[in-house]
């Protein structure tokens, strides 16, 4: 698959996310404790792409992204459960690890430029 072929289906993947989950992040906008939790999850996901990323890859952050998304609902799927996700603001304080994770994901990928390659850490946006 072309590179931009494959970009464009990595950001169809994150839009469908974001309209899954992306409710937390108004949420956690409002609440300090939830932001936090996303800002946690959001430097995990960070850390976790740049060490699958080998030095000199120029790979789109999008794409990086949407297969780590990918990644969660699979096991999601493969542990035999559906992603929960929550209804309400008092829902999202209780949200599992597994939506938390999403939403982080849904952050890091609104920053993102198109087409923007991400080799280290530091070109993954940041949430501060």
């Amino acid at each position: 698959m072309g590179s931009r072929r494959l970009e464009r289906s990595a950001r169809r993947l994150l839009d469908r996310l974001h309209d899954q989950v992306g409710a937390g992040l108004v949420v956690a906008a409002a609440v300090p404790g939830l932001a936090a939790v996303v800002d946690q999850h959001a430097a995990a996901v960070r850390d976790i792409l740049t060490t699958g990323v080998e030095a000199g890859a120029a790979v789109a952050g999008s794409v990086l992204l949407a297969g780590y998304a990918q990644g969660v609902l699979d096991h999601v799927r493969e542990k035999g459960e559906q992603l929960r996700v929550p209804a309400d603001a008092a829902d999202w304080a209780r949200a599992d690890w597994f939506s938390m994770r999403l939403v982080a994901v849904c952050s890091l990928a609104r920053n993102l430029r198109p087409g923007h390659p991400v080799g280290t850490t530091d070109e993954l946006p940041s949430l501060a």
